[in-house]
């Protein structure tokens, strides 16, 4: 695999930016001492996306001592990460689905399928929908949700057209459907899909699905172009392979334009205008949004409001614990930090906090470990061609986010990654870790 720095660009400067909010806080509030000592501590989880399942085997692996409660709204299991894959037919849907009890079963805990609504921390209590959970150690891994504020200035029934009519499809459920329906139907003009600035979840996904549509088009002949507008001034990840994918094999189907600042989307006419009055018409779109921590955790008072008007999940960097707070963390996308919001980052991130954990449930101290970044891409179908990000991150002296020990295979044209599947193994590893092995 080529080695090369990616301390560089765009990437470099979003992964900063994502630390600002929280680099300089020195001064934290000091944690409630609420945490019971228990032979057998009950340890819940909320939500069962990557970073949760993976929490939650973790740590009956670390603490075989633990009793864990896994709560999670849905009946099964939808990956978003490869879900690209199966909007073009690569995967099945089986591929993609899985099965809580199985995950449940299988690492010997609990799936009580509910909602949190509300905490109370002092009492160490949970609310759900299927009553109160006392605990002793308390996980949030509930992701992430859309910011459609920016574009609706705060009309709700606009966002909710946004996300209906012309769904982003990086939260898993009927979105994903909903947009291979359309991918499907597409029978020409422009079809825009939208990268969101800031720390968004999966930073190649945008730009992979822009390629495989793009390819789409290329076999099937249809008159139309992948319209793909970036709020960054560049392309924030695998930027050299995605560039040159877009002007060497896609040159003829996609349309890159960076810095697109998008001030008004008129879903009637189907007409964006930008921030120069300049006005684009579309047949179709997936308008992605800036993402934020879920409204649980504001509700619950575990947020905070950054200086980039942001609502971000109020960790401490180096525990996952959220401040003021001894026995509750968070894992996952909904996290503040620079890490990239992907699935084997939010899947080695539930292992790491596990760690932590179980240090604590056994007097220990916790120490801080990286997550892993491992990103591959499909960017063509025929041939099947891949692309790949490795990376662990390290943190600077006020608590920035830094990369540590990175490479990429960018060189679409000749790399093997497509040739052995490499996406598809990659995954299949995680899924039978997450519910099965």
């Amino acid at each position: 695999m080529e080695r090369r720095t990616l301390l560089k660009g765009s990437l470099a400067a979003f992964l900063s930016l994502s630390s600002l909010s929280f680099a300089d806080e020195k001064k934290v509030e000091a944690p409630k001492k609420n945490a019971k000592k228990s032979k057998n501590p009950h340890v819940v989880v909320v939500g069962g996306g990557w970073s949760g399942l993976s929490f939650a085997r973790s740590i009956r692996k670390f603490a075989p001592e633990t009793k864990v409660t896994l709560v999670e709204k849905r009946e099964f299991f939808f990956s978003c990460p490869v879900s690209n894959g199966w909007m073009f037919d690569l995967v099945d849907m089986e591929f993609l689905t899985y099965s809580f009890i199985d995950a449940a079963n299988n690492h010997d805990y609990t799936y009580l399928q509910a909602e949190a609504t509300g905490l109370k921390a002092k009492e160490n209590i949970l609310e759900t929908t299927e009553g109160d959970l006392a605990y002793d150690y308390l996980v949030f891994a509930t992701g992430i949700e859309y910011d459609y504020t920016a574009w609706s200035k705060g009309d709700k029934a606009f966002e909710k057209r946004l996300q209906r009519e012309y769904p982003a499809a990086f939260i898993s459920g009927s979105e994903h459907i909903t947009l291979k329906h359309k991918i499907q139907n597409f029978k020409g003009g422009n079809f825009v899909i939208t990268v969101p600035s800031g720390n968004y979840r999966c930073l190649s996904g945008p730009y992979e699905r822009a390629c495989l549509l793009a390819d789409h088009i290329k076999h099937n002949k249809i008159d139309g172009k992948v319209m793909l507008l970036d709020a960054n001034n560049t392309v924030t990840i695998k930027e050299e392979g995605f560039l040159s994918l877009f002007k060497e094999l896609y040159k003829d189907e996609l349309v890159y334009q960076s810095s697109y600042n998008i001030e008004k989307i008129d879903l009637d006419n189907k007409i964006i205008t930008d921030d120069f009055d300049e006005e684009l018409a579309f047949e179709d779109a997936s308008f992605y949004p800036s993402v934020r921590a879920p409204k649980l955790l504001e509700k619950l008072g575990l947020t905070i409001q950054t200086p980039y008007n942001r609502v971000e999940a109020n960790l401490d960097v180096y525990t996952n614990r959220f401040k003021g707070h001894e026995n509750i963390f968070g894992c996952g996308d909904l996290r503040p930090m620079g890490f990239s919001k992907s699935g084997n980052t939010a899947f080695t991130e539930g292992e790491n906090v596990a760690h932590v954990v179980a240090d604590i449930i056994h007097g220990k101290k916790p120490h801080w470990r990286s997550p892993v970044t491992l990103c591959l891409s499909t960017v063509s179908t025929k041939p099947l061609r891949e692309m790949s990000v490795l990376s662990e991150y390290k943190y600077g002296s006020h608590g920035e986010t830094m990369f540590a020990n990175s490479s990429t295979d960018e060189d679409w044209k000749h790399s093997s990654l497509g040739k052995s599947k490499a996406q598809v193994h990659w995954a299949k590893s995680m899924f039978d870790a997450m519910f099965y092995v």
